[in-house]
Order: structure tokens, then sequence, then C-alpha cells
């Protein structure tokens, strides 16, 4: 049997056997949900209403209740539309690309930001469909038989392609996260005993026998997802990006763009990664699952990628000079110095400095420091596609035309409505689906099992030992 190097840290704390991850993972479900879960669910259940009663009023209304101007025509509904699809990027990377490099590390948080990824993109979706406002004609959008005289889908479009990246993305991430679940769903079907649970864990699991055929689909499915959700990792949001980088506009007219925009998503993912799973590690146990070793992997991978933003950072301010474009120049100029000069600072500290503190291994093991990091990441990151966004557009090159945006309720109600609505429905997954792989846990016990690997309880080195005694 395959058996890792003894320098490794085990990734399975304690003396766990299969059993023990079954009931580790499970005990969540089988039990009452805690009093600390109604409350959220309560608090985030108002933000969500809250938000779907904005989005019914300003379709109702017209987008005119945003604060938008004649000047700035993408504000918050863009900005928020792409914070969501970054958030998103990290569970695709975490199941697709870590698989294929074959890193055991990844099944402590593979299922979590799986399903983290399904609900973000859910809400970077709403966005374009109510920034069009009149959403019952929303049918234009699609390559339909030219009925319509004139009028024709632009496929040379980057919005028309956000169409199809971001379906496509959704899909193959919502295929790859429910396949993953199904043998856990038979696990879960053949333990409830209430008639109900039985009933609806049994249609979710597809009838799985867990028989060696069953297994081999499995796996074989699994990797070739994988190999098709790998490309849409930096295809996604480069496409994002060509939403302003294919504009002629100071500013966004940029090729780093690509790259950059694909590099910041993976450091806003794996920053929101990190503040769910913190709490769902307290929450439900699981420190022998999700330790320190699992944390500090994740915030080297935000420190490279947050230092790939910091220099993309430096390299736009450099070339707007060395390009000796004056628009160009000015329009970096405006966001460091300009009226939004607050938000350029914000956005620099949070995403460039902050980072730089996970050289230390200390700060970087330390679990308190890393959730506050992480929810200063994510508030970093809203702050940059703010800064592209507004800042690039609210000067034009008319200063009689100059502007600048203030956000209206909506505005703030929409935003504050998605988070509502994600949040209920990651508290929803966590109370009733499995958040970590129950089955996948278990094919690295033996290799990665701290009983297994340091020869004490249940694991093979104690057996061994055992038998050599007698």
């Amino acid at each position: 049997m395959h058996k890792e190097s003894d320098i490794r840290i085990p990734l399975i704390l304690g003396d766990k056997n299969y059993k023990d991850i079954t009931d580790d993972v499970i005990r969540p479900i089988e039990s009452k949900a805690p009093k600390g879960w109604y409350i959220l669910i309560s608090i985030f259940g108002i933000f969500a209403l809250w938000g779907v009663g904005c989005i019914v009023y300003l379709l109702g209304t017209g987008v005119g209740v945003w604060g938008l101007n004649k000047t700035v025509e993408w504000a918050w509904d863009i900005t928020n539309f792409v914070w969501w699809v970054g958030i998103g990027h990290a569970g695709t990377l975490i199941s697709a690309v870590l698989l294929l490099f074959r890193q055991k590390w990844r099944m402590a948080i593979n299922r979590a930001s799986e399903a983290m990824t399904i609900f973000a993109v859910m809400m970077a979706g709403l966005f374009p469909l109510i920034h069009m406002g009149r959403l019952w004609v929303g049918y234009w959008v699609f390559p339909l038989p030219n009925q319509f005289g004139s009028m024709w889908v632009n496929v040379n479009s980057p919005l028309f392609w956000d169409v199809f990246a971001i379906s496509t993305y959704f899909s193959v991430g919502m295929v790859f996260w429910y396949i993953g679940l199904i043998p856990d769903f038979a696990t879960i079907r053949d333990r409830v005993t209430k008639p109900l649970a039985k009933r609806a864990y049994g249609i979710l699991s597809f009838g799985w026998t867990g028989n060696a055929k069953a297994w081999n689909r499995f796996e074989i499915v699994s990797l070739v997802l994988a190999g098709l959700a790998t490309p849409l990792v930096f295809s996604v949001h480069s496409i994002v990006s060509f939403d302003f980088a294919t504009s002629v506009i100071p500013g966004w007219h940029t090729t780093i763009f690509p790259p950059y925009f694909v590099s910041g998503a993976v450091f806003s993912g794996f920053a929101m990664v990190q503040t769910l799973m913190l709490v769902l590690r307290k929450a439900f146990k699981l420190e022998a699952y999700l330790h320190t070793k699992h944390i500090e992997y994740m915030n080297i991978i935000i420190l490279t990628t947050g230092s790939i933003v910091g220099v993309a950072y430096i390299t736009e301010l450099f070339i707007s000079w060395y390009s000796g474009v004056e628009y160009e120049a000015y329009a970096f100029l405006n966001r460091a110095t300009g009226p939004y000069w607050w938000s350029y600072a914000a956005m620099m500290t949070c995403n460039v400095v902050s980072p730089q503190l996970m050289w230390s291994k200390k700060l970087r093991t330390n679990l308190t420091f890393t959730f506050i990091l992480a929810a200063v990441v994510n508030v970093g990151m809203w702050f940059e596609r703010f800064v592209i966004i507004v800042t690039s557009i609210h000067r034009d090159y008319v200063p009689s035309a100059w502007s600048y945006f203030h956000p209206t309720w909506v505005d703030i109600g929409i935003y504050v409505g998605t988070l509502g609505i994600f949040f209920v429905l990651y508290l929803l997954f966590a109370r009733y689906f499995p958040v970590l792989p129950i089955a996948e846990l278990k094919t690295i016990l033996k290799s990665s099992g701290e009983n297994y690997k340091k020869g004490f309880g249940h694991g093979e080195g104690y057996y061994d030992s055992h038998i050599e005694k007698h």
C-alpha cells in the first residue's frame, strides 16, 4: 500500500477510522439544528426578502432608481456582478485543478467551496438580468431566428460571450458538485430513519449501490469533468475582463486584464472559502479534518495571488506613465488622487499590503488572523471592481459632464439582498448536505491519517508493532 512520507503533516488528525469519518460528517444532519442556525437563517432571510423587494421595485419602476447618471452608466450593479463571479472562482479551482494535480488536502474544502461557487454564480447572474430593466424581453439576448427585423445579437460583443461562459461555468460546476454528492447521499439514505428524509435522500442518491462498476464510473466522470472545468477556471474571468478590456476607455483598454482578473478571482474566492470554512469548522466540530495545515495551504495561495494582483496594479500605473498617452495617465492619476482616492486607498491596502503579512508563518497559521484577513481581502476585491468601473468613467473628455456616483437605497438593498440569499442557501446546504466529502476522505485515511502515519490507535503502525511484539 502507498504510504506518504513521514515529513508530511497528517491531513486527518486523531484516532479516526472509517466509521468515525461517517459519524462526524453526518452528525449535523442527523441531530437537531442549533439555535444559532435558526437565528442566522432568520437574519439573512430578512436581508434576502429586502433584496427581493428592491428587485421587484426596480423592475416595476425602471433602472432610474439606481444611482446611475449620464456619465456613470455602470456602477454597483456590474461591480457586484464581477465580485460575485470572482468569489465563485475558487470552488472550480479547488475541485478541478487540484484534483488533476492529485492534491489530497483539497478534500477538506472541495465540497463546501463547490457549493459556494454554485450560489455565488447564481447571485452574479442576477445582476445582468436586472440590469436589462425590462426582464420580460430578456430572451432577445439569445441568437434566435431573425424575427426582430434588423435587431440581432452582436456576436462580437464580450457581453454576449459572458452569457455562454457563465452559463457553461454554472452548469459544469453544478454537475461536478452533484456527482460528488451522490455516494454521500447514499450513505445518509442508509442511516436516516425518518421516512420522508429516507425517501428524499433516496431520490438524491439516484439508486447508488456502491459496487465496483459504480465507483469506476464515478472516478472517470470526475476526471472528465475536472478536465472540462479547468479551462473554465481561466476562460470565465478572462471573458468577464473583456467586458472592459475590449473597450477604448482609458483605464479599461488594458491587455493585462485577463490574467489579472483570473488571479484576483482566485484571490477573493479563496478568501471567501476561508471565511465560510472557519465558521463551519467551529460550528460542526470538524477540527480533525480541517486544521491548521489546510488553512496554511489556502493562505499561501491567497499570498501568491494577492502578490500577482499587486504586481498587476503597479504594472498598470507604470504603463500609464510610460506609454506617454496623457488620457491613460490621467485615468490612473485620477484613481489615486481624484474624488474616489479613498476607494483606491482601500483597494491597495486590502489587496496588496494586507496579504504580505502572510509571509509570517505565525500569522498564516493563526485562525483568528486568517478569518479577519479573509474578510479584509473580500472588502478590498469589491473596492477593486468599484475602482476599475466607476473611476474610469466618472470623468470623461468633457469636464462639464463630470459627475460623482452616489448609490441609492435600491443599489444597497439589492446588494445586501444577494448577500442574504447567498447565506440562506449556504446555511441550508450546511444543514442538509454533508459539508465534507465522506467517500473521498476515506480514500486518504490510510495514507494521511495521523493514527496510520504515527502508529497509534487503530492505524496500520499500531497493528504492525503489535504483531512484532508477539
